[in-house]
């Protein structure tokens, strides 16, 4: 063993005591112990791979993101995965791409974009930025996806996309909504930021659209830090989004030091204004670089070995809490799913339904408790500073998305999650529910 792997090795150990000493689980204290909405979870794996590909020191996408691209692709059910820094880029680079000049089609600016108007500021913020208007759709009650009912009256001769997201992981009907792309020749971009590992009827939700989004922000299904993902069975798409996601650059060979020339042995030659031009630095694109590290990457090949664990661990908290909690019924309103979903919850969304108390009363309650509570996102954005003046359209009124607005949160069923934390948490709403 030379020198250099001996002190690899040693450091990796180091690493592996400092988790056991630092990281390793503590017992959970009712009352006393957080329990997260959502957050990291990881063991001495994750600490190893991050270790290991510092001392590596590539540190831009290499090795490690071409696995986790491969690997990923086959759990989301789509052929072509560009990694990025974040699931709020991957949206920005889903509508950019619909925009590009390479596109047959493209959309042009004061197109109009179907969307809930209960949403997230970036699901929403990429239509806003493309110069594109946001046509707003009222949402379900339970289900907190967009009312697909709406669809007919939101449809013009300037509609060019859709732009919808899995809420929660809840799959939207996705059936109804192919059908009504397809009848109108509509680009469709499935936000499933929050629904990694959800299906309908049978198929996992991205697979139904012209792109699927995906973010690896500690609070999603997995995490590599901040991150995130677009994919696409649409070669064409597919070389745009490289193009957006790397400062704009025309040239799409892989480039590594085995391969200096690119897999088209072409790279010198490109012929640009009649000149022989470096392929490397031609653009096709005005964009920036949203790329994250190759070691990022690598925690995220870690994660997805233990995808299924976690996907068993939410499901089961899920479960916990909709049985414990479906007395109260009459108070609030429960999660819904539709009969063809198989759902990966992100999280476990309640809406009050009852005069006797207020959210804020609940959920006061419940942070004293210590179990940490959030409103569904941006509720109405609409009733946001930022989005106050924006022009956009809206088809009828927006009721269910004010009562979100209003009256609705979502706790927690993440992984990190104990069974002992779920029922701590059943028995507390137990506790509230008895003098309200």
């Amino acid at each position: 063993m030379d020198a250099a792997q001996k002190i690899k090795d040693e450091i990796l150990a180091l690493t592996e005591k400092y988790f056991d000493l630092v990281h390793a689980d503590t017992k959970f204290i009712p009352g006393v112990t957080p329990i997260h909405y959502a957050g990291r979870v990881f063991d001495e794996k994750e600490m190893l791979a991050a270790s290991d590909s510092v001392l590596e020191f590539w540190l831009t996408l290499g090795r490690y993101n071409e696995k986790f691209e491969k690997e990923f692709g086959l759990l989301c059910g789509l052929e072509n995965v560009a990694v990025t820094n974040s699931g709020s880029s991957s949206n920005l680079l889903a509508v950019s791409a619909l925009m590009s000049n390479q596109l047959a089609k493209p959309v042009t600016k004061g197109g109009e974009v179907i969307t809930p108007a209960s949403t997230f500021p970036t699901t929403l913020n990429p239509i806003l930025q493309n110069g594109l208007t946001p046509v707003f759709l009222d949402i379900e009650l339970g289900t907190y996806n967009m009312d697909l009912t709406l669809l007919q009256d939101s449809i013009t001769d300037k509609t060019r996309a859709i732009m919808v997201p899995h809420v929660l992981g809840n799959p939207c009907e996705m059936d109804v909504l192919r059908d009504f792309v397809t009848d109108n020749d509509l680009f469709l971009i499935e936000d499933c930021c929050d629904a990694l590992g959800s299906t309908y009827n049978g198929k996992p939700v991205g697979t139904f659209g012209d792109m699927a989004t995906y973010s690896f922000y500690p609070a999603h299904h997995i995490t590599m830090g901040e991150g995130g993902a677009i994919a696409t069975n649409n070669p064409s798409l597919y070389k745009i989004i490289k193009s957006l996601r790397d400062w704009g650059r025309d040239c799409f060979c892989n480039h590594n030091e085995k391969n200096p020339m690119g897999a088209c042995n072409n790279r010198l030659n490109y012929k640009l204004a009649g000149e022989p031009y470096d392929h490397r630095y031609v653009y096709s694109n005005i964009v920036y670089k949203l790329k994250p590290l190759d070691l990022q990457c690598d925690i995220g090949c870690e994660h997805l070995k233990k995808f299924k664990d976690f996907t068993d661990k939410r499901k089961r908290n899920f479960k916990i809490l909709y049985d414990g909690l479906k007395q109260y019924s009459d108070k609030i309103i429960l999660p819904k799913t539709h009969p063809k979903s198989d759902t990966n919850w992100f999280a476990f969304p309640l809406t009050i339904n009852s005069d006797s108390f207020t959210r804020l009363e609940l959920t006061s309650y419940l942070e004293d408790k210590k179990i940490m509570t959030r409103t569904l996102f941006a509720g109405n954005i609409l009733k946001h500073p930022g989005y106050k003046d924006i022009k956009h359209k809206t088809v009828g009124k927006l009721e269910n998305t004010d009562k979100v607005f209003k009256d609705s949160f979502f706790i927690g069923v993440y992984p990190g999650i104990t069974v002992e934390m779920a029922e701590y948490v059943v028995d507390c709403f137990d506790d509230f529910m008895k003098t309200h």
